[in-house]
Formats: structure tokens, sequence, C-alpha cells
């Protein structure tokens, strides 16, 4: 299964949540939505960031579905560990390790310590990538959870009581006064804010 199959997407008109599942589904309920009543606002947003997704209107339904779920399918592109090798052969028989040559500045000292440490430069950096990868995991993934839910209530919910309350709260890491101020508000608009935010009040350990 491919990043496309595995990805989902939810469309929005005004405050209500009109389709929920592949690219295509989502698609052709928003231009059906808009085609029937162009005055709400009609969104489609990735549910794993809820970055919005641009949807062309001034053309037929199925046009629009093909265009959007194309540009979805392109913008994928390639997974980051799969991600091809750019770096020159390093001759015959040596196995392919998808590694990629970027340029990194740092400063004399930085590479003084890192020429120095066992297997050279390279293999210390990727050493100490993993490293704060590791360590930084719960961080990370409780960074992106906010960052995903604030896309989406800035985009829908900006107009609402209590809004600024809840990104306050969000970014806070408190769960129970993000659910009290989003109760009151449209249900699909609250239900979608509280599923994005579920990664925002998991504990970091750190």
């Amino acid at each position: 299964m491919d990043s496309t199959e595995r990805a989902s997407y939810t469309a929005f008109a005004g405050m209500r949540r009109i389709a929920s599942g592949t690219i295509e589904e989502a698609a052709r309920a928003a231009k059906e939505a808009f085609d029937r009543d162009g005055s709400a606002p009609v969104l489609v947003f990735d549910d794993a960031t809820s970055e919005q997704v641009d949807l062309d209107f001034s053309v037929g339904t199925e046009q629009a579905v093909e265009r959007l779920a194309r540009a979805a399918g392109a913008g994928a592109g390639v997974a980051a560990d799969e991600e091809p090798s750019l770096a020159a052969p390093r001759g015959p028989g040596r196995p392919r390790l998808g590694v990629v040559a970027r340029e990194v500045t740092l400063l004399p000292r930085h590479w003084e310590w890192l020429s120095g440490q066992s297997g050279g430069a390279s293999v210390a950096l990727r050493k100490l990538v993993e490293q704060a990868r590791k360590t930084n995991e719960g961080r990370d993934r409780q960074r992106r959870a906010q960052e995903a839910a604030y896309r989406f209530m800035s985009a829908v919910a900006g107009n609402l009581a209590g809004f600024e309350e809840a990104i306050r709260a969000l970014f806070g890491a408190d769960r129970a006064r993000f659910d009290e101020l989003v109760a009151p508000w449209p249900p699909d608009v609250s239900e979608y804010a509280k599923k994005l935010a579920v990664g925002a009040f998991a504990q970091t350990n750190e």
C-alpha cells in the first residue's frame, strides 16, 4: 500500500462535515456541496496534517476530482526512507543505502570533533541525528498534533466563542480545558478538532 492509499481526507461545508475518506470521496462531496450552495466555505483537509488541499470549483465534478487526486499523488512524492541516493557511486559491489548527499555548514571546532569520531563525520552525524530523533520523538509528535489542530481550528473555528482560549489550552497541553472550550462548538467541528488534537496532550516524558 502506497502513501496515497493510506492518506485520508475530510471535507467541510461551513461548520458541517460532509465527507471523510479518500481524496476522491472528499473532493467529490466538496464539489457537489459547492455546486448546491456556494455561499458556505467548502474546505478539504488532509487528516494527517490538516493542511488544506486546493479544489478547482470552476470545472465539472469529475474533472475537479481527477485534478485534485492527481495533485495529491504528485505531492506525496517518495517516502523519506525510500528517497533515492544522490551520492556518487562508491565502487562496484557497494550496497545502496539510500544516503543523500547535502551540504552541512558547521564551525571548525565541530568539524574537528566529528573527524575524530569513529567512522568519520558522516557516521557520527547519522548517529547524532538518530539519537535526537529518538529523544525528541514524543515532543515532535506532540508539536505536529498541536499544529494540525491549530490549522483546522484557525480555518473553520476562528470566529467561534472560546477560540483563543482553546488555542492557549491546546499549546498548553491542557486537555480538560480544551475539551471544555470546544464542547459548545458545532458537533462536527468540535469532534474533528479533538481528533486532531489527541496527540497534543500525550505525555512526552521530557
